[in-house]
């Protein structure tokens, strides 16, 4: 038996006693030692999220642990190896079985907690702005949210790829944590965030994470051909988008949902994630962790995600997280 923490009806889950399962064909089995949160997971919770699974599902898209059993026709993976996996569910538990095809080797200087909180954030970030905005050196990113979970990792991979980067966040230490990462101009989130960024001469590309005001704001101060992101709401109101102003400014508005891309084109995911592997080993990329927080306070961690507390990734560590 293991615990998890499972979801039983819209908005009610608590930590339960499950079975282990066995892997089957193309499978394998998970000692999990960590699971990074994302604000998808209080989506799911509450029913809300666009790909939330059947009733009863334990919550938690990303993990990172050690492989302990393998299924049929599984070849390219071993007992003991430490692999990160995003699974799209069945994270906040001590033990889950994947598909075997979404597991990735970890580098040996990359720690679990660091590896939970990886794929989806960096992930993220990396193809909204390198495969779908074709951010280029010199134009100008602007983030939203740009101290949260992909906000952060947008600042840091914007700055990366030669953007002149501003950060929009509320508060000093949400900004300071922005700033760390690279980010070249400050915006606090009382500001008027459209004034301020038309006098810094107008975004090029906007990663969007929070919807309502914010996004309105920064939809006005987008340059004429500018393009947008709008990552998501945590806001909790999904903005719309007035078609007549995208044709007037040549604006193009492009969607990205790392689950999906991943199933109609891993290749791209894949590609993606090594190059993100590599700057991490080469040192150009430093995941910002706030919070490790054990599975039995699992339901403080999401408070820290739904009152937008936290900076970075949070992530949630299992008991007995001693290699098997």
């Amino acid at each position: 038996m293991m615990q998890a923490y499972q979801v039983s009806a819209p908005g009610t889950a608590r930590l339960v006693s499950l079975p282990e399962h066995a892997p089957g064909p193309g499978q394998i089995g998970v000692r999990i030692a960590a699971c990074g949160l994302n604000f998808a997971d209080l989506l799911m919770i509450k029913g809300t999220y666009q790909d939330t699974p059947p009733l009863p599902f334990v919550p938690g898209l990303e993990v990172a642990g050690w492989v302990t059993s393998v299924g049929a026709n599984v070849t390219e993976l071993e007992l003991g190896m430490r692999v990160a996996i995003f699974g799209g569910q069945g994270g906040l538990a001590q033990y889950g079985v994947f598909d075997a095809a979404r597991a990735v080797q970890l580098p040996d200087a990359m720690g679990f907690s660091e590896a939970a909180g990886f794929q989806i954030a960096y992930g993220t970030s990396l193809l909204a702005l390198d495969h779908c905005a074709r951010l280029q050196p010199g134009e100008t990113l602007l983030v939203t949210g740009a101290a949260g979970g992909v906000g952060l990792t947008a600042v840091e991979i914007g700055k990366k790829m030669g953007a002149r980067v501003i950060a929009h966040a509320r508060g000093a230490e949400k900004l300071a944590v922005a700033k760390a990462a690279g980010a070249d101009v400050l915006v606090e989130a009382s500001d008027d965030l459209r004034s301020v960024v038309k006098e810094l001469g107008g975004a090029d590309v906007v990663y969007e994470t929070i919807g309502g005001d914010v996004w309105t704001a920064a939809f006005r101060a987008t340059n004429p051909g500018g393009r947008l992101l709008p990552i998501g709401f945590a806001g909790g109101d999904v903005p719309h988008i007035p078609a007549n102003h995208l044709l007037v400014k040549n604006l193009t508005v492009i969607g990205l949902y790392f689950g999906g891309l991943l199933k109609s084109h891993p290749e791209v995911v894949q590609n993606a994630l090594a190059k993100l592997f590599g700057w991490f080993a080469d040192g150009s990329i430093r995941p910002h962790v706030s919070h490790e927080i054990p599975l039995d306070q699992v339901a403080d961690a999401l408070e820290l995600l739904r009152s937008r507390k936290s900076t970075g990734k949070v992530v949630i560590t299992m008991a007995g997280d001693a290699a098997p």
